[in-house]
């Protein structure tokens, strides 16, 4: 697979504010849809992100394809990212602010599921 950056098209208010910001790697879309539409706005062919019902049926599928007993969605992402964060010693404080919680308390429901990852692991800090 390879990752081809382009011109991200964005909403007018943001595309004034910031002119650049179409090209800059972090507004571009993770999942493109796959097939090229034409832009109302300027008449050209682009690719647009896909569809969140889209994401979702085709995590559904690859969950199904893979034999996975398991219930995930794309907020699993979420949950992972979060939980991976937290294994990794990023502080807690952090991750509330990436996560966009307004209340640490919500935050901290992922010390529990790291404390179970790590139950088997713990390190000594002389091993960092």
């Amino acid at each position: 697979m390879v990752l081809v950056l382009c011109i991200c098209l964005l909403p007018f208010a943001l595309n004034a504010k910031y002119p650049n910001a179409g090209k800059e790697f972090k507004w571009q879309y993770l999942f493109p849809m796959r097939k090229i539409s034409k832009d109302p706005r300027t008449g050209r062919l682009t690719r647009h992100h896909i569809l969140a019902v889209t994401f979702g049926k085709n995590i559904k599928n690859a969950v199904y394809k893979s034999a996975i007993n398991k219930k995930i969605s794309a907020h699993t992402f979420r949950h992972s990212y979060a939980a991976h964060l937290l294994q990794n010693g990023i502080d807690i404080r952090t991750i509330s602010a990436l996560l966009g919680h307004k209340n640490l308390q919500t935050t901290m429901v992922y010390t529990h599921i790291v404390h179970a990852l790590n139950k088997d692991t713990v390190k000594s800090p002389l091993d960092f």
